[in-house]
């Protein structure tokens, strides 16, 4: 989106093959009139802005999992804008049509933090093409901090200065011109997740990760400091991360609110490795791909862990033990759920029921799975 933003004139190097990375890079320059963002959430947000601010006439659509998800925040802050949007099936929920951008009616925004950050950095990225720039005021809670301070961090390398202030909760953006430039995208601490799982719950690991940059934007670069209490040690060395076994606590305590993508990671070894845990900032995943907290709570009571909510917002796991017979894991057209789940193969035979939901985010995931030793047969 940035490199449209500043003219297509960028260079972006080590793109992903992932499939949401590919839409993206296709759709942003699209010239169809109907945009079809599969189920792909960070897509719908961030070229529902694009296409709205720029004043093109589209139709963004999806598939039925995103007509259930929510945009109607980002809809109303680009409306109040002067975007011309209309909802043509659920009041709130995509189906969308951008019908044009006659002029900028404010120069700022108040929008709840504690949404999706997708929603701010939507604004963030397209408030430099205003004529007047914005200000976007957070209100409550803000949530998934690290992602708004990857966008700034990313749209300065195309010439735009933002000023984040999270103690008076507001984000500034000038009116002004992005730069061609040449961005190297990072490897991909999401992914890199689950290889951390795996040394958590195997007898014995050493994994080699190339390209892994110990300084990184992103915010799941935290799974380093958790997984060190779930028994894995991280040492960089020559740009490489090298994943070796460690002791662990017996319980621990997480707040989720800025890396709301790694509870499908963290959970399931803890569930698996005896590990209790107390969780907080796990809302918004009731409105990811699938009600992730539900699909949690169904896969991990296959092994006798329980998830709670003994109160609003805090969240009790009971670890379970996983015997030697095989394990159904649905995967709730997740891709998170199938990779999440895949660590318990060091401890039992699984079935993963439609593996290819990880094209979504990591399509060499199950090859990547073969080369550190495990079998995998499709059925």
């Amino acid at each position: 989106m940035l490199k449209a933003l500043s003219g297509n004139q960028s260079i972006v190097s080590n793109l992903s093959d992932a499939r949401d990375t590919q839409l993206m890079n296709r759709l942003v320059g699209s010239h169809d009139k109907i945009i079809d963002v599969l189920d792909a959430g960070t897509t719908m947000r961030f070229l529902t802005a694009y296409f709205a601010v720029s004043g093109k006439n589209k139709i963004i659509t999806g598939t039925a999992r995103m007509k259930e998800r929510p945009i109607g925040i980002l809809v109303d802050a680009l409306r109040t804008l002067g975007a011309s949007i209309d909802y043509l099936e659920k009041e709130g929920f995509p189906s969308i049509e951008t019908k044009g951008f006659a002029s900028q009616k404010t120069d700022h925004l108040e929008i709840p933090g504690n949404v999706s950050s997708q929603y701010i950095s939507a604004l963030m990225m397209v408030a430099p093409t205003l004529p007047s720039g914005l200000t976007i005021s957070l209100s409550g809670k803000i949530g998934s901090v690290p992602y708004i301070q990857m966008t700034a961090a990313l749209m300065k390398e195309f010439g735009v200065t933002c000023q984040l202030d999270f103690d008076k909760k507001n984000i500034q953006i000038p009116s002004t011109s992005y730069h061609p430039t040449h961005v190297t995208v990072e490897a991909d601490w999401s992914a890199i997740s689950y290889w951390y799982g795996f040394t958590a719950l195997a007898e014995t690991a050493n994994l080699v990760l190339p390209n892994v940059s110990e300084k990184s934007l992103q915010g799941d670069r935290v799974i380093a400091d958790i997984m060190e209490w779930l028994g894995v040690q991280s040492t960089f060395l020559n740009n490489s991360l090298v994943l070796t076994k460690k002791n662990h606590l017996s319980n621990i305590f997480w707040d989720f609110i800025d890396c709301p993508d790694l509870a499908q990671t963290v959970l399931p070894v803890c569930a698996a490795k005896g590990i209790s845990g107390e969780f907080t900032g796990l809302e918004s995943l009731r409105i990811k791909e699938t009600d992730r907290i539900a699909a949690l709570q169904n896969e991990m009571a296959k092994i006798g862990a329980t998830l709670t909510e003994p109160q609003t917002g805090k969240w009790v796991l009971t670890p379970g033990k996983i015997s030697r017979e095989p394990i159904t894991i649905e995967t709730y057209h997740d891709h998170r759920m199938a990779m999440g789940l895949s660590p318990w193969a060091t401890l039992s035979d699984l079935i993963i029921q439609e593996p290819s939901v990880v094209n979504k985010s990591y399509p060499g995931f199950w090859n990547d799975m073969k080369t550190v030793g495990f079998k995998i047969t499709e059925g």
